[in-house]
């Protein structure tokens, strides 16, 4: 893996791997398409998502509205651009979140050992101990509902599986040969850690967050649809399948549109997740 980390052609390696999995590419399409029409929604929305027209709601997809409008008469397609807006930043966010923390505590769980590893797992249970929605729920709830406090529960909630997996690694690397060689050398602890464990330990860092960054979207997803998420008038796409319930029988397009992106977007990432795993494989060789 050293050398492969440090081989000139590494991320062209990686890329060739990804290539060779359509599943992968199409996940990847489909998340540059999300980031694109979210960066361009001001350009491609037909409207502003808070603009309403009582005369119009709850119209059929047409030319004026290709996914219809809501029950305020809010055109549904520029709420689902730029609630794309919304789903992105609080799963980077979050997801990030957790990754830098999981990172901080698992490395130096897993490198130092003894004592601090036993007081930093004890701490990582406790956390374990609670599921991740039940327990985003919990910080949402006592901390008030928003697009930050959301943030910080999803990314509090996911801290612990990180720091597992962060840990099981740096347990793996520290005892390879070219580590000792490090201590041989007279390499002081700071500088292994950065300079080499973490480096080592980026590949199922990076396929965890990618899977994780959907899942943190259907809870984003899940507290706007129990009203503990993002408060209107900011576009979500859970808060819009919540509104549209009341009218799903007559104006089923009010809770479809708002569904598929969620699914759709979930499902790049995923895709993009299990290519990912793969093409980062050390023991892959194609």
């Amino acid at each position: 893996m050293e050398e492969l980390r440090q081989s000139p052609g590494f991320l062209r390696t990686t890329f060739h791997r990804l290539k060779k999995r359509r599943t992968a590419m199409f996940g990847l399409v489909v998340i540059c398409c999300l980031f694109f029409t979210a960066a361009f929604a001001d350009f491609l929305a037909p409207s502003k998502p808070h603009t309403m027209n009582p005369a119009e709601r709850l119209m059929s997809p047409s030319s004026k509205h290709p996914m219809g409008t809501d029950v305020l008469g809010r055109d549904i397609l520029s709420r689902i651009l730029y609630g794309g807006r919304v789903s992105l930043k609080i799963g980077f966010f979050s997801i990030g979140l957790s990754a830098v923390l999981g990172l901080i505590l698992g490395t130096l769980s897993g490198y130092y050992g003894g004592a601090l590893d036993h007081l930093i797992m004890r701490f990582v249970d406790l956390f374990l101990a609670f599921p991740v929605f039940l327990l985003a729920i919990v910080i949402v709830v006592t901390l008030g509902p928003g697009e930050w406090t959301v943030i910080a529960a999803i990314g509090v909630a996911y801290m612990p599986a990180f720091s597992r997996i962060i840990r099981g690694s740096v347990l793996t690397v520290k005892e390879t040969e070219y580590i000792e060689a490090c201590r041989t050398l007279g390499y002081n602890n700071l500088r292994i850690i950065t300079g080499h464990i973490i480096p080592n330990c980026l590949a199922p860092l990076i396929v965890y967050t990618t899977l994780t960054i959907g899942v943190a979207i259907i809870i984003e997803a899940s507290l706007s649809f129990l009203g503990l998420g993002i408060r209107p008038p900011t576009p979500a796409w859970g808060y819009d399948l919540q509104a549209g319930m009341s009218v799903l029988e007559f104006a089923p397009h009010v809770v479809i549109f708002p569904g598929l992106a969620i699914s759709i977007t979930v499902l790049g990432f995923n895709m993009l997740g299990d290519g990912l795993r793969d093409a980062l494989d050390p023991r892959l060789k194609t």
